[in-house]
């Protein structure tokens, strides 16, 4: 398993630290405000930015919108195989989504050799069969 870890403080050359944002693209909080210091944008919600990537999870407009965000960043994911992903438990902090509702979402990286996944998303892909 390729876990993300639970304090990020450095990014090399070529690593992406994957945070949830909200829709106004205020990264004021958690994850979202380690961002600022790879290039995370305030007033950008979405997408790479720097060494980072964001994945809108508060203030939006239904699960699906989640679900859509994140399909977006698989692909983004599967055009850049030369780079890591250091993926953070986007959704359960603020958003006040669970690991459960989340982890199923990026089921589709579990064999990508560049994408690190927190602990507790990894727990879940297995308890629900998702991955081997």
């Amino acid at each position: 398993m390729r876990y993300t870890p639970d304090f990020i403080t450095h990014l090399n050359k070529g690593e992406i630290f994957v945070f949830g944002s909200n829709l106004a693209g205020h990264h004021s909080g958690g994850a979202a405000k380690q961002a600022l210091k790879w290039g995370a944008q305030m007033g950008v919600a979405s997408g790479p930015m720097g060494n980072t990537y964001a994945i809108p999870t508060v203030k939006v407009t239904g699960f699906d919108a989640i679900e859509r965000y994140v399909s977006q960043f698989i692909k983004y994911v599967e055009g850049n195989d030369h780079i890591t992903f250091y993926v953070t438990a986007i959704g359960c902090g603020s958003a006040g989504f669970t690991p459960e509702q989340i982890a199923p979402l990026f089921k589709d990286l579990v064999e990508e050799s560049n994408v690190y996944l927190p602990e507790n998303f990894w727990q879940v892909l297995r308890r629900k069969g998702l991955i081997k």
